[in-house]
């Protein structure tokens, strides 16, 4: 019995030990992900830079600065031309609509690219003459 009492704790910890090695990291969430960080600038009436170029699968993370005034960004969730229901191509961390983007704080806008496609993004704080102009793309490759 004192060798059954001595034993049993290394043996429960051995059985978690294999058994989490049996729910691995295909059923973890991807917390520790990499993420995949981007300078972006806002200035009368363009981002730069744009295109911006993805993998599929990438956790992105675009730091959005203005030189010059106040701006906004505003992505769809759905890649240009596919309909706007189902799972989203790109999931964001925050539920935003539109990111403000204001001299000295800069927008940090975060997502995971889902589904391959082009993205088109927007200016959405009117900015001047030009702000129907301001767009840019993502574009997500598999």
């Amino acid at each position: 019995m004192r060798i059954v009492k001595r034993f049993f704790p290394l043996f429960l910890a051995f059985i978690f030990f294999v058994a989490r090695g049996f729910a691995g990291p295909a059923n973890a969430p991807q917390t520790n992900q990499d993420v995949r960080v981007i300078e972006v600038t806002a200035k009368k009436y363009e981002f730069n830079p744009s295109p911006i170029h993805v993998k599929q699968g990438t956790k992105v993370q675009l730091k959005i600065t203005p030189l010059d005034r106040k701006h906004g960004f505003k992505i769809s969730l759905y890649p240009d031309g596919a309909e706007a229901k189902g799972d989203p191509g790109l999931v964001f961390s925050s539920s935003e609509d539109c990111f403000e983007i204001s001299e000295g704080a800069p927008a940090v806008v975060e997502f995971v690219a889902r589904t391959p496609g082009t993205y088109s993004f927007k200016c959405c704080k009117h900015c001047g003459l030009g702000h129907g102009g301001m767009k840019g793309q993502l574009i997500v490759e598999p």
